[in-house]
């Protein structure tokens, strides 16, 4: 396992990790099992490596994937990375980034309603890996599956990807409503809203996203979960309370993560301006207005 080398009460993450078995920085009370070996050297974690898992903010793909050369021929890969990037002409899927990045390689995608410390609990969940190739989409579901974390599968990598990312966008004005003190019948409508315009935006930009991918793991159930729990949500209460910026939000709550809503909305605000197409997304364009544009929180009900 590839871990970013950081100091922890100066000592490397790393070698706690291997001594400890914890990641007392990001995951503390959880224990690894011995055969979980951190490294700090990227190249020679994966030199002969048949599948890759990547699980990092997309930020840093184009740091690390031209380090990756070492992996086996026909090496395949599965994103757990929620995020999107874009062009010209619309946004680009985080899979088919690392697709082009690592010479064509074939890449699934892995997201649910897993919110990582239940899940590191073994609290029962579901999960979704959206495929293309249905011989990995089974290789991935046999490697995943167990009894507390039950994967499901579907031949739709757009519509599983834009799921997991496009939740946090509406989790961060769910996480509005809670700071404002609005009640469940407002989050609920947030939350409504926010699956509506999630599936407007996938069928739009992506042709062969399915219908039943919104009710799998990666798309009702992970919006519902993330609405109600996750950094995301607790992020946006904080901000619409007035307790910082972001970044001082983030440093406060986050330890070190990432918040990666906000940097989605501003991703997904970029699309809708390119394209013109803010009055087609009011809940999307009014949770960037008011996390980057001074609007007031309260104007989330203001649709």
């Amino acid at each position: 396992m590839w871990v970013f080398q950081e100091q922890v009460n100066g000592k490397n993450l790393t070698d706690i990790i291997n001594t400890q078995h914890e990641n007392v920085k990001y995951l503390p009370g959880i224990k690894f099992t011995p055969n979980v070996i951190a490294d700090p050297d990227l190249t020679h974690a994966c030199t002969g490596s048949t599948l890759l898992i990547f699980v990092l903010p997309h930020q840093f793909l184009g740091r690390i994937c031209p380090k990756m050369d070492t992996v086996a021929k026909g090496c395949r890969a599965i994103s757990l990375i929620k995020g999107i990037e874009f062009n010209d002409r619309g946004p680009i899927l985080i899979s088919n980034m690392i697709k082009e990045a690592m010479g064509g390689m074939d890449v699934s995608v892995l997201m649910g309603a897993n919110v990582a410390n239940e899940v590191a609990k073994d609290d029962f969940c579901e999960s979704t890996v959206g495929y293309s190739n249905s011989a990995n989409g089974a290789t991935w579901q046999r490697l995943f599956d167990c009894p507390t974390f039950r994967i499901g599968t579907i031949k739709d990598v757009a519509g599983v990807e834009l799921c997991g990312a496009l939740k946090n966008v509406v989790a961060i004005g769910a996480g509005y409503c809670d700071g404002l003190g609005y009640g469940g019948n407002t989050k609920a409508a947030i939350i409504r809203i926010g699956l509506k315009e999630t599936i407007k935006f996938c069928k739009m930009f992506f042709s062969g996203v399915r219908d039943d991918t919104f009710f799998e793991s990666c798309g009702l159930a992970d919006l519902v979960t993330t609405c109600f729990g996750g950094r995301n949500r607790k992020c946006a209460e904080a901000f619409a309370k007035g307790e910082g910026t972001w970044d001082e939000i983030e440093k406060k709550l986050l330890n070190g993560q990432k918040l990666q809503g906000t940097l989605c909305a501003k991703d997904v605000m970029v699309v809708l301006k390119t394209k013109k197409l803010e009055k087609e997304f009011p809940l999307f364009t009014r949770i960037y207005e008011i996390a980057y544009e001074g609007k007031a929180p309260s104007t989330i009900v203001q649709l």
